[in-house]
């Protein structure tokens, strides 16, 4: 029942107006035959700038680089952020404390797919992701709410031992711990307020849209992205946010699940009909997800 979420993510930055020509990508002689698959890919679906996305930004993101060949070019440290990266290849690369995330398929290295080790591995690392994929009915839903309850008690009690100002801490450029439950309280209030209880305007003003949502259209919501809010204050929204998820699937049979809910999430996202198991698999998925990379970055602030 895995539905795609919003999770964090910054729109790569515009690439320079003048390049140095020791790094400027060599478009002259691209390999013909990788040339045709990537335009008759390009000809099948637009670019994907990140897997969740469903806004490209201003100006549709650039394509400055599509078909770029670079050659013999020193990118020690360079940062790839909701890149559309299908068809790219890499060959006799230097490859060493390299880090890649996002979503995978038919993802080969030296030769071999590793598409179905990585995900098989994160499926055993955290069985919660595979719990929601086979949900079916409301017990399901029930249960993996408890589920997301105790992994998220958890991490809470985690956080709880650390200073203040660690909470509030990026990690990597990720989002703080403070963000990560800011956002998490929008995405309850998109797919849970506004689609299941058709609430028109649910939104909190800490709530935390998706990092390349217009700020525009956030500020018509009412949220202040510019709110700087203290833990005590993000807990006690966030709690509120969790007991109305516990009552909506604690009230939930297998005949509501089918309904169509009439609202988008939010102004700007598409407009598509959404029953309400999928709506609320999204809060799950997204749930389950920044789980996880707050476990990950609580663990590096531990270590310090």
């Amino acid at each position: 029942m895995t539905q795609a979420g919003d999770p964090s993510g910054e729109l790569p930055a515009s690439p320079p107006s003048t390049a140095d020509p020791a790094t400027t990508p060599d478009t002259t002689t691209a390999d013909p035959a990788t040339t045709a698959n990537l335009a008759a890919t390009a000809e099948a679906s637009e670019a994907q700038f990140g897997p969740h996305r469903f806004y490209a930004g201003e100006g549709g993101g650039s394509e400055v680089f599509r078909d770029a060949r670079f050659d013999v070019c020193d990118m020690r440290g360079a940062r790839f952020i909701d890149c559309d990266m299908s068809g790219v290849r890499i060959r006799d690369g230097w490859l060493v404390d390299v880090s890649i995330s996002g979503h995978l398929d038919n993802f080969t290295v030296n030769g071999v797919d590793v598409s179905g080790y990585v995900n098989g591995e994160l499926d055993r690392q955290h069985p919660e992701r595979v719990q929601l994929r086979r949900g079916e009915n409301a017990d399901d839903l029930r249960a993996m709410w408890d589920t997301i309850e105790r992994l998220w008690a958890g991490a809470v009690e985690r956080a709880g031992r650390l200073p203040a100002e660690a909470l509030a801490e990026q990690v990597d450029d990720e989002w703080s711990f403070h963000e990560t439950l800011r956002h998490l309280i929008f995405i309850t209030d998109a797919w849970a307020s506004r689609t299941v209880l058709d609430d028109p305007m649910p939104y909190h003003p800490i709530g935390l849209p998706q990092s390349w949502y217009p700020p525009a259209d956030a500020a018509a919501l009412g949220i202040d992205l510019e709110a700087r809010p203290d833990y005590a204050e993000i807990f006690a929204v966030r709690a509120d946010r969790m007991a109305l998820m516990r009552r909506i699937v604690d009230g939930a049979s297998d005949e509501d699940l089918g309904r169509l809910c009439p609202r988008s999430p939010a102004p700007g996202y598409p407009d598509e009909e959404r029953s309400v198991i999928e709506c609320l698999a999204v809060v799950m998925d997204e749930e389950i997800e920044h789980y996880r990379f707050a476990a990950r970055d609580l663990a590096v602030l531990e270590a310090r």
